[in-house]
């Protein structure tokens, strides 16, 4: 199976039950993804009592998950030199993959995500660290052994790094594969996501139904469509309803696995673990879409984007 290089911030997630009259009276779409400074998310992290910290950042999630399937997964980013920066590393070790890592002077980032009881959750980011990934990192030498680039759409801020990396894989005839990560992404950062998508530098685009919305201005499998034109897979996950896939003119239609969910959050980076390692592994796309919902099927059945051993059991007797 080809090597996987994972492209994404390097962040230590912090997460907290919160009301839905939290969420409201911070001033934000609920659900949605927003960018703090450090004093704004020490004020955060001062008001949580014993919440759940563990290594992540949605690309990291997504290469854990295909290194645990038991694909072959690196991952770029930067982390401080401090205590957080240590732990991110031994994470990615621990899980087998490769760590394609900086270091910064600047502290490793985090991101709070505040879970409502319908397992929704609203994230705030600090990228720290991960915000000086840069252009010069993305050497040649970079690629050596990988056959697929994958990116969260949170890198497109950083517009030159983010063109940087999609344009040198292709070079290399590396195929590249974009999850848009975020409806506020796609807002924000369209135009650098539109040159890619119309210079046939993104192969793979993972969408949810509101980063679809938000990019096509239509829904389901009209947004697939549209995104259909861009992309060799154009995939949009539509929730409990399951998702659709179309490639090759060909619509596929995946059933979610409905569970009791108590956090959503990894849902989307561990449905591509599923689907990657499922394409990568030579599989259509009903049977790739298929092992994605079970595996993220198992993330929402617990706190936090790490499923636990068990899960990864459940997942391995149906493999």
């Amino acid at each position: 199976m080809k090597k996987v290089l994972g492209m994404g911030a390097a962040l230590v997630d912090v997460l907290a039950n919160v009301t839905d009259e939290w969420v409201a009276a911070q001033g934000v779409q609920k659900g949605g993804m927003n960018s703090v400074d450090w004093p704004q998310m020490e004020k955060f992290l001062a008001g949580l009592k014993n919440p759940l910290r563990v290594p992540g950042g949605s690309t990291c999630n997504t290469m854990v998950g295909l290194a645990r399937l038991g694909g072959k997964a690196a991952f770029i980013s930067k982390v401080g030199n401090d205590e957080l920066g240590r732990l991110f590393q031994e994470h990615l070790k621990r899980n087998g993959v490769e760590s394609k890592m900086g270091l910064s002077d600047v502290a490793t980032g985090c991101v709070f995500s505040a879970v409502t009881p319908d397992a929704q959750r609203s994230m705030w980011t600090y990228l720290g660290a991960s915000d000086f990934l840069v252009s010069e990192d993305f050497v040649p030498a970079l690629f050596d052994g990988v056959g697929l680039l994958y990116a969260e759409g949170y890198r497109a801020f950083n517009g030159e790094c983010f063109k940087k990396s999609f344009t040198l894989a292709r070079s290399l005839g590396v195929e590249t594969a974009l999850d848009f990560s975020s409806f506020g992404v796609v807002e924000a950062c369209r135009g650098t996501i539109d040159e890619l998508l119309n210079n046939k530098m993104i192969d793979i685009v993972i969408a949810n139904e509101d980063e679809a919305f938000a990019y096509a201005g239509v829904k389901e499998e009209a947004a697939l469509e549209v995104l259909a034109q861009k992309a060799k897979i154009a995939v949009v996950k539509v929730g409990k309803k399951g998702a659709f896939i179309a490639k090759d003119g060909q619509v596929t239609k995946v059933d979610a696995k409905l569970v009791k969910a108590i956090d959503t959050t990894g849902a989307g980076d561990l449905w591509a673990s599923g689907f990657l390692y499922g394409y990568l592994s030579g599989w259509d796309m009903k049977r790739s879409g298929d092992l994605a919902s079970l595996v993220a099927s198992e993330v929402v059945q617990v706190m936090g984007a790490q499923i636990p051993n068990s899960g990864w059991k459940t997942i391995a007797s149906a493999l």
